[in-house]
């Protein structure tokens, strides 16, 4: 089998260069390739500080070049398809690639036009979302431009990158419209497609005390299904307990996180379980059914919320475990499900919520981060960006 690279990892994003590097940092005689599409790679993160109106966008976007890790080779193409079978990719062009071991890293879908009307509306009107460089700075033009009225803030019935992002906004709207005398001219709905606020008790318990305090209204098993921008007005369908309801609400400002699921290259795949996402043991991150091919981030099937901090637990479990098979040795290393979720609570507050598979608390500090805490949004706003291009991309952290 005319095999083109030993390693080729399926992704540029945090989850593709963190592995890249771990192992280059383990061997750098090891022939790996990254396959990245996209010349610009982006820190999401940040993107809630951008719609609240304190951080740039324009440093949240690097070259990809400039931060792939040295001594892996990029190939700027995509992906079309898997044939595990033959240890191979296909490209859009037809084209096959050949690899001993494979790591499937390709990020999450956003799922723009499973919403009617949204994609048509974004950037006017009031219509926002956090989830694209391009429109995260309308968020806080929305906010900053807000009078009064019905702000409406959305979570889809999808999983998401990021899990708190789309109420983290939601807190930092309502903060802004306190401190500028509007919070009680605001009528501030959250309108989620799941069945609860958080995961994690504790957490949820200091989360719906911020909406007390801001006398936000909760609406849960709800799609968001039309955005109807000219008329400022939304449509949602009910789930579950409220399944044939339907609902036009008018808004002043409705912030959206789009519909989400495994890129279709991946769905399509024999890789893909039943619901889309690439098939692997959780523990292990080894696919279930092809032992050379392993995955993590946003397109595995791990059973946790999607987020960074996951990917950097995920990594170093990844790259053991790939580089003991590689030997014919036993998988030792073990992922425990572990993320994490800085949720602003305003400006200046943030609830540090860190937990594994069992929605057991983790967490990294020696005092109780479920409380709101001025020195966790310090290390969201600055540490962790910092971290991010300088320790966990270069594989150190």
């Amino acid at each position: 089998m005319p095999v083109q690279h030993k390693i080729i990892i399926v992704g540029g994003g945090n989850a593709g260069l963190s592995v890249a590097a771990r192992l280059l940092r383990k061997d750098s005689k090891l022939d790996v390739a990254v396959i990245e599409p996209s010349d610009k790679h982006y820190y999401q993160p940040a993107w809630t500080l951008v719609g609240s109106g304190i951080f740039d966008i324009r440093k949240t976007m690097r070259r990809e070049g400039d931060v792939m890790p040295a001594g892996a080779q990029w190939i700027k193409d995509k992906v079309a398809a898997f044939l595990p079978e033959e240890h191979a990719i296909v490209f859009a062009s037809g084209e096959k690639m050949y690899y001993e071991y494979l790591v499937v890293a390709p990020g999450i879908q956003l799922n723009w036009n499973d919403v009617k009307g949204l994609k048509e509306s974004l950037g006017t009107n009031g219509v926002c979302s956090n989830y694209s460089y391009d429109t995260a700075p309308y968020t806080f033009e929305s906010i900053r431009n807000f009078k009064g009225g019905r702000a409406i803030f959305h979570n889809p019935h999808t999983p998401v990158k990021c899990g708190g992002a789309p109420h983290k906004i939601m807190y930092m709207a309502a903060d802004y419209f306190r401190r500028h005398g509007l919070l009680k001219k605001a009528d501030i709905q959250y309108w989620s497609g799941g069945t609860r606020l958080f995961g994690v008790p504790e957490y949820e318990k200091t989360l719906l005390e911020v909406c007390r305090r801001a006398d936000i209204h909760l609406h849960f098993q709800q799609q968001l299904v039309e955005i109807d921008g000219p008329g400022k007005r939304a449509k949602f369908t009910g789930m579950g307990e409220h399944q044939n309801e339907e609902t036009w609400v008018d808004f002043d400002m409705i912030h959206v996180t789009p519909p989400q699921s495994a890129p279709d290259f991946v769905k399509q795949s024999p890789l893909a379980n039943a619901a889309g996402w690439v098939d692997v043991d959780r523990f292990t991150l080894q696919h279930v059914k092809y032992p050379d091919i392993f995955s993590l981030g946003d397109a595995a099937s791990l059973p946790t919320s999607k987020t960074g901090a996951a990917i950097r637990k995920q990594a170093p479990v990844l790259v053991e475990n790939l580089l003991r098979h590689m030997r014919h040795q036993p998988l030792s290393a073990r992922y425990n499900g572990y993320t994490s979720c800085p949720v602003v609570t305003g400006y200046g507050k943030l609830v540090l919520a860190e937990f594994d598979y069992d929605n057991h608390r983790v967490e990294t500090f020696p005092f109780d981060q479920s409380r709101e805490r001025w020195s966790m949004f310090l290390l969201k706003r600055y540490v962790l960006p910092w971290m991010y291009w300088a320790r966990i991309l270069t594989g150190k952290a």
